[in-house]
C-alpha cells in the first residue's frame, strides 16, 4: 500500500511539476483595449474598471498615471501595492483582467472571409485561416506568409498551406501573437 501511494505521489509531482514549466511560459502580458479592475480592499473609492488605452496608461485615484503595457496581472498588483502604500498602509490590492480584447490576429487577401480574429495564446496560422472560412480558389497556397512586429521592424514569416496541409514541414504553423497580419495573396 505505502509503495502504491509512493507511487501516486510521484506522478502526481511529476505532472504538476511538468505543467508548472509550460505554464510560465505562457503569462499572459496586457495589451491595449484589454479590461482591467483595479480595487483597495475595504475601500470602494478605489476601486476603478478600466480599459488599457493605446499608449498603456492608466489613471488611478492617490498614484496618478501608471504604464501597464506587457505586464502581467501580477506586476500590476505589485506596481499598484508598492504606490499606493504611501497613501494607504497595508493596503490589500487586487488586479483582474476582465475582458481580453487586445489578442487579434488579421488576414487578409484571398480567403474566404478576411477580417479581425479573437486569438488565444496558443493559435496557430491554420487556426486562424481556418476561423477565416479557409483560402479561397485563387489563392496561391505555397506564398502565404505572416507579417509580425518585432523590435520596431515587420518581419516577414513564410508559411506553405500546401505543405502543412499535408503534415510536411508543420514548424511552419507557428503560435500567432498579438497584431500579425496573415497575407494569403
Amino acid at each position: 500500500m505505502k509503495k502504491l501511494s509512493c507511487c501516486w505521489a510521484i506522478i502526481l509531482l511529476v505532472f504538476f511539476g511538468v505543467s508548472n514549466v509550460f505554464a510560465v511560459d505562457e503569462v499572459y502580458h496586457v495589451g491595449p483595449g484589454d479590461v482591467v479592475e483595479i480595487s483597495v480592499w475595504k475601500d470602494e473609492s478605489l476601486s476603478r474598471t478600466l480599459v488599457v488605452p493605446p499608449d498603456g496608461m492608466l489613471s488611478f485615484p492617490l498614484i496618478g498615471d501608471i504604464n501597464v503595457i506587457n505586464l502581467t496581472v501580477g506586476d500590476i498588483r505589485q506596481m499598484v501595492t508598492k504606490k499606493i502604500s504611501e497613501f494607504v498602509p497595508d493596503a490589500t490590492v487586487t488586479v483582474m483582467l476582465t475582458e481580453i480584447n487586445s489578442l487579434k490576429a488579421y488576414v487578409i487577401g484571398k480567403v474566404n472571409d478576411p477580417g479581425v480574429y479573437q486569438i488565444g495564446m496558443d493559435t496557430s496560422v491554420m487556426q486562424v485561416l481556418a476561423m477565416a472560412g479557409g483560402l479561397n480558389a485563387f489563392a496561391s497556397e505555397g506564398s502565404i506568409h505572416v507579417l509580425r512586429r518585432e523590435n520596431q521592424k515587420t518581419v516577414k514569416i513564410p508559411f506553405d498551406y500546401r505543405e502543412v496541409l499535408k503534415g510536411k514541414n508543420l514548424e511552419q504553423n507557428i503560435t500567432l501573437k498579438r497584431g500579425d497580419v496573415i497575407v494569403v495573396p
